[in-house]
């Protein structure tokens, strides 16, 4: 073996990539003409058992052929979540049967972009107002069937007090609100119909439902609100349902105390003022995922933060009592106290289970995804 036969065989995997290319190309435009069809037979984004199928049938035949394991289901993994994302807001079969509109209220946000593209797309009509157009609130209601509140936490309940007396008792009244145990307790005091509190589990940046969560509340006369649940199920969004209270205290783990410790660092970090070029340029992989987490968060909006964070007073309690616990941890590293260390460290491994080694797997081949990326610095 030469210079001369690594080149051939070099130019042989060129074209071979290209094979691959256009192979991909037309695999993307018959999944593009799947999914027409699929929106024309009013059936969901998407379908769990044919994911399942694709991907055990192609790990089967991947194994036939002599293959790492997981090599192909991890790249038909990637196929099938770039055809979620490429197929974006297509349009849907319609759920509600009969008339009845759609009023977003603080539809100008993000969030409510695009749950407006989606209705729109799957026939509804539409309506949105913020602050500035209560002057047109009786008209955008006098047809409605859904009315969605998706305002800052803040506001939520004077926001439902003020369209109280513009609802009527056939319309269903929701929130998008990251609270809900105050809120829907609201919606059920000043609306007489049909109430569905709702919590999107995503941001305004997504390209597609598919696989995102959406928590529903049912609180009164839920077998109204069905055909709204089934219309997310159809926009490939996965259901999780639950009472409000359970929301708020997973919620507040979840979501209150994650992002008060990523703030906290992130704000330790900026007043500790490190060379963040030479920080990443040193961290391990695990490290600089880490980071990207934090500076995610300081990359959004500071308000939709706070409102979450200061959004109850059982929030205020568990950072609280986070923050206390870390004293006695602290303690340990203090005494360099090896033996309580190791068994805080064992109580917690025992508190996680099989979770702990699935979630090791799982990172694992996040961190392997993230190697592979171009790097910027």
């Amino acid at each position: 073996m030469n210079q001369n036969n690594l080149e051939e065989i070099r130019s042989e995997i060129d074209k071979l990539d290209e094979e691959l290319v256009l192979k991909l190309k037309l695999r993307r435009e018959l999944v593009a003409k799947a999914s027409v069809i699929k929106n024309n037979m009013g059936a969901a984004a998407y379908s769990v058992n044919r994911e399942n199928a694709i991907l055990s049938h192609v790990e089967e035949y991947a194994q036939e052929q002599g293959l790492p394991e997981n090599l192909a289901t991890d790249l038909w993994r990637r196929l099938l979540r770039e055809s979620y994302r490429s197929n974006g807001i297509g349009t849907f079969a319609k759920t509600l049967k009969g008339d009845g509109e759609v009023v977003i209220v603080g539809g100008n946000g993000g969030m409510g972009r695009i749950f407006t593209q989606y209705f729109e797309n799957s026939g509804y009509v539409v309506h949105t107002f913020g602050h500035r157009g209560w002057d047109k609130a009786s008209e955008y209601l006098k047809n409605a069937k859904v009315v969605i509140v998706t305002v800052p936490i803040d506001i939520t309940i004077d926001v439902i007090k003020q369209l109280a007396p513009l609802l009527r008792k056939d319309m269903i009244l929701c929130d998008f609100t990251s609270v809900k145990d105050p809120i829907v307790k609201a919606m059920m005091e000043y609306h007489q119909g049909a109430v569905l509190g709702l919590h999107p589990m995503f941001g305004p940046d997504i390209k597609s439902l598919v696989k995102q969560v959406i928590v529903t509340v049912p609180e009164r006369f839920e077998e109204e609100s069905r055909f709204l649940v089934e219309q997310f199920k159809l926009w490939g969004a996965r259901i999780v349902k639950c009472k409000a209270c359970e929301h708020d205290k997973a919620m507040s783990i979840i979501q209150a105390l994650r992002h008060f410790t990523t703030y906290a660092y992130g704000t330790f970090l900026a007043n500790l003022n490190p060379q963040l070029h030479q920080i990443l340029q040193l961290s391990s992989p695990i490290y600089r995922l880490e980071l990207m987490m934090v500076g995610r968060l300081f990359a959004q909006d500071p308000r939709l933060y706070a409102d979450i964070i200061m959004s109850s007073e059982q929030n205020y309690e568990l950072i609280k009592a986070y923050v206390e616990n870390l004293r006695p941890e602290l303690d340990l590293v203090a005494n360099k106290d090896v033996e309580a260390f190791t068994r805080r460290f064992l109580q917690a491994r025992d508190f996680f289970g099989d979770y702990a080694g699935s979630f090791l797997k799982e990172s694992g081949n996040l961190l392997a995804k993230l190697q592979d990326e171009k790097l910027n610095f």
